[in-house]
């Protein structure tokens, strides 16, 4: 399993402080603090969505360019009912999510 920092920084550097935070639900800050390791891990349901979205991430990475990825991060979706990826993640609805990536990918 990767590292709690790594999984943190990764999406920091390719979705941004911002997206991370409404994926997660957390303040920007805490998200910094979690990339400079100044703060304690996630509360559980927490990790899960970043570990989640990291996962997406990732398998979206190995096809697609970081800002593509980025982008269909942010986007609406027609198959998550035109919400965003991110707020679809946010909202805990993984296995939709997980269904919206691989279609794009398709």
């Amino acid at each position: 399993m990767t590292d709690w920092r790594t999984v943190t920084n990764t999406l920091v550097d390719n979705l941004g402080t911002g997206l991370v935070s409404l994926i997660v639900g957390v303040a920007p800050e805490t998200i910094i603090r979690w990339t400079k390791g100044t703060s304690a891990n996630p509360r559980e349901a927490n990790e899960r969505r970043m570990r989640e979205a990291f996962r997406i991430y990732l398998e979206l990475a190995a096809t697609d360019s970081p800002h593509t990825v980025r982008a269909w991060f942010m986007g609406s979706n027609p198959e998550l009912g035109n919400d965003s990826p991110a707020e679809a993640l946010s909202e805990d609805r993984f296995k939709e999510v997980f269904a919206a990536a691989r279609s794009f990918q398709a």
